[in-house]
This record gives C-alpha cells, sequence and structure tokens, in this order.
C-alpha cells in the first residue's frame, strides 16, 4: 500500500452522519492525547494530514481517510476530562455509534500510552474489542521516551493488565522517531489482505 497517497475523505459529528461501510477499515482508538492523529502523520508519512495539538481533544469528530482500497478512520479520544459533560457524551455517541454499525471492521488499533499502566478506559475498551469479537492490535505509543529495557518490561505489564494472550499482537511506537511504524505497516498490510 502507497500511504503518501492516503487522503483526508471527511468528519462526521455525529455517528448518524456516517455512511454506508463500502471498503475494509481499520479504525484507531484510545484515549485524549495518546497520540493517534500524529501516528497517523507518522504512518501517512505527512505533517499535518491528521490534526494535531498539543491540547487533549483535539479530534471532536470521526474522520475519514481514503487509502488504496480502504478507510482509515480517526476515532476521537476519550477520558478527556476538561471539556463539558455533553462534549463528553457526544464523543462517547460518536464511538460506541460507530461500533453498533454494520461496518467492515478490519482492525482496530488500539493506542496506549506506554508509560504508564493502562486506564480504566483503555481496559473498558480492550474488554469490548475482545467480547464484540473485533479483529485488533495494541499499538503502545510514545516508545522513544524508553529504553529498549523499559519497553519489554512495560510490553509484558500491559499485556498482563490486559490479559491477552500472545495471539493480541502488541508492537511499540513512537511517531517521533518512527520506532515500529514499519511493524504497524505490515500488520495493517496482513488485516487488509484478509479482508
Amino acid at each position: 500500500m502507497n500511504y503518501h497517497n492516503v487522503s483526508f475523505a471527511a468528519a462526521y459529528g455525529t455517528s448518524g452522519q456516517l455512511p454506508a461501510s463500502t471498503r475494509p477499515e481499520v479504525a484507531f482508538v484510545g484515549r485524549s492525547n495518546v497520540g493517534k492523529s500524529s501516528l497517523l502523520n507518522k504512518l501517512f508519512n505527512r505533517k499535518k494530514l491528521a490534526k494535531v495539538s498539543s491540547k487533549p481533544g483535539k479530534t471532536s469528530t470521526i474522520n475519514f481517510f481514503n487509502a488504496e482500497n480502504s478507510h482509515f478512520v480517526d476515532l476521537p479520544g476519550y477520558g478527556y476530562a476538561q471539556v463539558s459533560k455533553s462534549e463528553k457524551v457526544r464523543w462517547a455517541e460518536m464511538i460506541n455509534g460507530y461500533f453498533e454499525q454494520d461496518r467492515n471492521f478490519t482492525l482496530v488499533v488500539s493506542l496506549i500510552d506506554i508509560r504508564h499502566p493502562a486506564t480504566s478506559l483503555d481496559v473498558q475498551m480492550v474488554e469490548f474489542l475482545k467480547e464484540a469479537e473485533l479483529p485488533f492490535m495494541i499499538v503502545l505509543t510514545k516508545a522513544d521516551k524508553l529504553s529498549k529495557s523499559q519497553i519489554m518490561r512495560q510490553k509484558a505489564a500491559l499485556r498482563k493488565q490486559l490479559s491477552f494472550g500472545p495471539e493480541t499482537e502488541v508492537v511499540a511506537c513512537s511517531s517521533e522517531s518512527g520506532l515500529g511504524i514499519d511493524e504497524l505497516k505490515k500488520a495493517i498490510e496482513r488485516h487488509l489482505a484478509e479482508a
């Protein structure tokens, strides 16, 4: 897949606005400020395709990006405390509404900050993905902040905390250094080839 040719398609403010699913979809989900948009930009080798901010909660819509024969979907972050209750409800509706639809879920990439234990919301998301039997993998972001041995320890600790076995793919990534990006691309392409 040529990631350089990915383009922004559309942004939707409610799950009810989403068009029918016509292509395999690779969705990115995680708490606010975990680095979803930065990771997408690194994946696509573009600086500003996905909007990035130092302030959490920048992604407040469901953003679709066109790839060759698939869509990449950037979902709003969850768990950001500094937004109004009504905005939190709207974000939750978008995330839940997206997953409740009959869509071509090829892969859900669940992002967790490698520097900390998974939050209760991260745990809920992984439990939901398991129960819904959606194909998913875990990407541990901000891995450039840790040494190789710390990365190995954190991977093992998060695997134990989230209680999944060796069949669940876990990749440590950095949108700063590019660590793990090629591994992530291979995993995405493998899932798309099977779709």
